[in-house]
């Protein structure tokens, strides 16, 4: 007969089997866990030596065997947290990365140096999570949240709603199709910039193809989202990109012939490039 399992022998296990898929292998497991058990994580260490009931341990097993095969805990828990606030994430948007967390910081920076009630728009929104940190760090601006994805809104809508209720209009449609002509003092967005050829490997498999594929050099949705920012900036407007960290010069180069002025790339925690900015004139 099976002795019975507890969290500190599944947290355990569960770690050295883990540590072969991701660096983050005891977080991991731990998050796992406290889902699979209804807790948070802090409440797992007042459980630890506890038996627990067969049915729990299946499911935390389930839910391992999905990390294991590379799909990220984002979509597995169904939540992730991005700018200090917590996102619902489902397989029909991109999970935020830490990395994003600079495209939001450019554009504040920027918004708060010219000041009044700047009115920003978040091109392909995915979970909103950019538009809703916008939208409660600028708590004057006035934002839009384009996506093609039906889907996708539908997600971004539930986590404005429950973080920057009547703060954010969503509008669906392919790039700047769906915006009427109308012109914003910021333009944020984090295109798929990642080439073709990648976008088929876990984790990235995982995710929409449609938020992740760049075209063949990663660079085909950058220069779709930057020629069609002129006409949708005010005088003086910017435009900020996430991009590759190879992707500096060529997103540059972009701005420059589409007459955005002075581009300016930021570096991310790690060092590397990953968010440009020009200016309409």
């Amino acid at each position: 007969m099976a002795s019975a399992r507890n969290p500190e022998s599944l947290l355990r296990e569960g770690t050295r089997r883990l540590a072969r898929v991701s660096e983050t292998a005891r977080l991991d497991c731990e998050l796992l866990l406290a889902h699979a058990l209804g807790l948070d994580r802090a409440a797992l260490y007042g459980h630890a030596a506890e038996a627990l009931p067969s049915g729990e341990v299946e499911r935390f097993e389930t839910l391992l065997a999905e990390r294991m095969r590379g799909r990220p805990l984002a979509q597995i828990i169904g939540r992730r947290e991005f700018h200090s606030l917590e996102f619902e994430i489902t397989d029909e948007v991109l999970v935020p990365r830490p990395e994003t967390e600079l495209l939001v910081e450019v554009v504040r920076e920027d918004m708060r140096a010219k000041g009044g009630s700047p009115r920003i728009l978040d091109l392909g929104t995915g979970s909103g999570a950019v538009a809703v940190a916008l939208a409660r760090i600028l708590p004057e601006s006035r934002v839009v949240a384009s996506d093609i994805s039906h889907a996708a809104l539908a997600v971004a809508r539930r986590n404005a709603a429950g973080m920057a209720p009547g703060r954010v209009r969503f509008v669906q449609g392919s790039w700047y199709g769906p915006l009427d002509g109308r012109r914003f003092d910021a333009i944020a967005c984090n295109p798929p910039y990642v080439e073709s050829r990648l976008c088929g490997e876990p984790p990235l498999c995982f995710e929409p193809r449609q938020a992740l594929d760049g075209g063949p050099d990663g660079v085909r949705q950058l220069h779709l989202a930057i020629a069609g920012a002129p006409a949708h900036l005010n005088r003086g407007g910017m435009l900020a990109v996430e991009h590759g960290a190879d992707q500096g010069a060529p997103v540059r180069s972009l701005m420059r012939s589409a007459g955005l002025d002075a581009p300016v790339t930021h570096r991310d925690l790690a060092g590397h490039e990953r968010v440009t900015a020009g200016r309409l004139r």
